[in-house]
């Protein structure tokens, strides 16, 4: 870099002009501009238009305020003034400090311009600044809107977000100065093994994260020792090989979210939350859902309470001759679940579980987070055609994710493996999100619809499970309630509601982490935290002003709650051992179905 003169292009090793200074202070002054007009312009449409005068009738009322006039002049006149103080910081020729008040949006950290370059250089200091300036003034922009509906409004405070994020400078070569030294030392060579990156994914259809070759499921994920010992057109059931002398009388059946695959609890051995509970003494039961096929096109919620969670519970209790087990859903399949608890109490078969455990589920989605700005009957439409084979493909779900959180599941690697050219890094996690699964039209649609949309499981008797209406109300089954703190797909406000709609005994544990990093964290990791509150609490607020927070793991706390509730032990021989009771084996675990061959 040192050959390049002053003047001919952005480069660390020199000092610029007071003429280069100005100039890019007026370049990026027209950038702000032109910025501000294309996100003012996208806003506008995204509110509702009057109806149009019919011919003989009267005219509309008038529309309400399209911003707040008095919040709106605010968040002007702040940008104008910190605009002002910003050109006025680079106007001296770089000679002065550049450095914003601590106050100033631009003066907050950012992951993303965490290299030295974007703070040693005029030139790509001034654009972090100017950038972290507008996509605040952007973003209290879309806050001042009036007149439109509170989900209207989510819908573009979101799609606001999402274009900030997009217009950022380190997503682009020539405003990126990592990108734009890495271009000149290796003569482009990183932007030719980006494009390869780039057009790989194009040709799979899906954005890659992680080194997939580094992986084999059954070798060194989803590799806890067990056997598939039941298959129907929906699960596959794996029992995993107990490896204590003794283990509780009363099984576990852990039903996953079938919009992935069910090792998400099954990751290497030093992660697998299957194998540690395993190893606590538990005889465990895996469900692993077929990805959807044509075939699939009619399969509904009924069919995944009906031959899927109660169909599972029965076959564990026949094959080990218990009354109940213990339950698991995660995300979806813990909704599902308070749904099949609902549907049992409602049969007077509530006996059959003797306490479930809910990992990040909702059953009121009154606050279902960002995820439900994408369902309304435009959406819904979309998802039909998408879905015109009988199923939904699978990568649409996880780009749909993948938008929830795009600053770190999108941009992130556009920048390091398209531009930077990195090498993609193995990492267990990511490589189960990229293993999509196909979802069921007709159920995908009614799920969106019910319970997303109009919210019919938190209210009595709206729904009807093969002819019997369901009430959350007549739970009383035990219940372990996880949520994670910083949950964008489950919020912890979203699924504490569940305390207001079971009457059985709840025991509620906030986790340190998100929708997968709370759930997956073995104790021997000893990272993140959790809390919890030994008395009544009315609200989340409340739980959490009066909550104990514990260092590390909660899986811990979560044995010994179980062990409370069905302390019996039993010799770990005849049935408890995989293939050796009533059902033969069928195949080793994890199964065909996790790997895509459902032949």
């Amino acid at each position: 870099m040192s050959d390049h003169q002053p003047g001919a292009g952005p480069s660390t090793a020199c000092v610029p002009s007071l003429e280069q200074m100005q100039q890019w202070t007026r370049s990026l002054g027209q950038a702000q501009q032109l910025i501000l007009e294309y996100a003012t312009e996208q806003m506008a449409r995204a509110v509702p238009q009057p109806p149009l005068p019919s011919a003989c009738g009267a005219l509309p009322p008038a529309p309400a305020h399209f911003f707040q006039p008095e919040r709106l002049a605010q968040v002007q006149a702040d940008f104008a003034k910190e605009s002002i103080a910003l050109w006025q910081r680079f106007l001296d020729g770089g000679k002065g400090d550049h450095t914003p008040p601590p106050d100033s949006p631009a003066a907050r950290a950012d992951r993303r311009f965490a290299a030295p370059q974007w703070t040693d250089h005029p030139f790509y200091d001034m654009i972090r600044q100017s950038y972290l300036l507008i996509a605040d003034y952007l973003t209290r922009l879309s806050d001042t809107v009036d007149g439109i509906d509170p989900h209207q409004k989510e819908r573009m405070r979101f799609a606001t977000q999402g274009l900030v994020d997009a217009l950022a400078p380190s997503n682009f070569p020539l405003t990126n100065p990592v990108v734009f030294e890495r271009t000149m030392e290796t003569g482009g060579e990183n932007l030719v093994r980006g494009l390869r990156h780039m057009l790989a994914d194009m040709e799979k259809g899906q954005l890659s994260q992680t080194d997939g070759s580094a992986f084999r499921v059954g070798e060194n994920i989803a590799a806890t020792p067990g056997k598939v010992v039941k298959e129907t057109p929906l699960y596959q059931l794996i029992h995993y090989a107990p490896t204590t002398k003794k283990v509780l009388a009363t099984p576990l059946v852990i039903f996953p979210p079938w919009i992935n695959r069910f090792y998400i609890l099954d990751l290497s051995p030093e992660k697998s939350f299957v194998k540690w509970a395993v190893d606590q003494g538990l005889s465990v039961f895996m469900v692993s859902w077929k990805s959807a096929d044509a075939s699939m096109k009619d399969i509904d919620w009924d069919d995944y309470i009906l031959r899927g969670q109660i169909d599972a519970i029965d076959t564990v209790r026949d094959l080990l001759g218990v009354e109940s087990v213990h339950t698991i859903g995660y995300c979806v399949a813990g909704t599902t679940l308070a749904a099949t608890l609902a549907l049992l109490a409602a049969r007077g078969q509530a006996d059959k579980v003797a306490s479930a455990t809910l990992f990040t589920a909702q059953v009121d989605f009154s606050e279902a987070g960002d995820l439900s700005l994408f369902v309304d009957d435009e959406q819904l439409k979309l998802v039909e055609q998408l879905s015109a084979p009988g199923y939904l493909d699978g990568r649409y779900m996880a780009a749909t994710f993948n938008l929830l959180r795009g600053r770190d599941l999108i941009w992130n690697y556009v920048v390091n493996n398209y531009l930077l050219g990195e090498d993609y890094v193995p990492f267990d996690l990511l490589y189960w999100n990229g293993d999509t699964t196909n979802l069921p039209a007709t159920w995908h649609r009614h799920y969106l619809a019910d319970l997303y949309r109009d919210n019919k499981l938190a209210a009595p008797g709206a729904l009807s499970i093969d002819g019997t209406p369901i009430d959350l109300r007549k739970v009383t089954t035990p219940c372990y309630m996880q949520a994670g703190k910083e949950d964008h797909i489950a919020p912890p406000r979203s699924v504490w509601k569940v305390k207001d709609h079971f009457r059985g005994p709840i025991r509620f544990v906030l986790a340190g982490s998100g929708h997968i990093a709370g759930v997956v964290n073995p104790p021997s990791k000893q990272k993140y935290q959790y809390w919890t509150c030994e008395k009544p609490a009315a609200s989340l607020d409340e739980f959490v002003a009066s909550a104990t927070e514990t260092p590390g793991s909660w899986w811990p706390d979560w044995i010994e709650w179980v062990r409370a509730v069905a302390p019996e032990t039993v010799a770990a021989k005849g049935a408890r051992i995989p293939g050796k009771g009533k059902l033969a084996a069928i195949e080793d675990a994890p199964g065909r179905y996790v790997k895509g061959d459902p032949a």
